[in-house]
């Protein structure tokens, strides 16, 4: 992989909703890095294995369903970025997806064939000026290796040695027009 821009020293806050997979990828980085974190997380901090641990600072949404927690995450953040090792987004991301356009956030799919994946969420962020990123993708029972992938683009992006977010990604004219659109929805 190729190392993204550098960034200047502001950190995000990362939030998911705590599931097993991407959510729970994403929320370990920002442990290990010592970013804030949070988001809301089922009544009873319902995942598909078992209570979500004390340690993830989430907080419980009144209902049990995990639609809610989808909802108000993407309501509570600057942006989202939906992780799948698929092409096609389905379940709860597809939901994700959904709640994002209802809502008119930004939002940004990334998936394992996407080319540069770590300078795209790096100009995405950028571009949208987010400073709270939800996370979210499949759980781990719908694709077992979703973890490593966003744990390897989160840390491409976001070295450890620059507890930072990006700085604007260069041009993208003169690449290819395919790569010069990102599939985002407009603020």
């Amino acid at each position: 992989m190729v190392a993204a821009d550098p960034a200047p020293a502001v950190t995000l806050r990362i939030v998911s909703g705590g599931q097993t997979g991407a959510d729970r990828a994403a929320l370990d980085f920002a442990l290990a890095r010592g970013w804030p974190h949070g988001g809301w997380c089922p009544h009873g901090r319902r995942t598909e294995a078992s209570p979500l641990e004390a340690r993830y600072q989430l907080r419980e949404t009144p209902s049990a369903d995990y639609r809610q927690r989808t909802e108000w995450n993407v309501r509570d953040s600057d942006g989202t970025v939906i992780f799948s090792l698929a092409p096609r987004l389905t379940g709860g991301s597809a939901t994700t997806a959904e709640c994002t356009r209802h809502l008119g956030k930004p939002w940004l799919h990334l998936t394992a064939a996407t080319p540069r994946a770590a300078h795209r969420l790096v100009e995405f962020v950028t571009t949208h000026g987010i400073k709270t990123l939800n996370v979210a993708g499949p759980r781990a029972s719908e694709e077992p290796k979703i973890d490593g992938f966003v744990r390897r683009t989160l840390e491409e992006a976001f070295p450890a040695d620059r507890q930072t977010t990006p700085t604007p990604a260069p041009s993208r004219r003169g690449l290819p027009d395919r790569q010069r659109h990102l599939p985002v929805t407009p603020r």
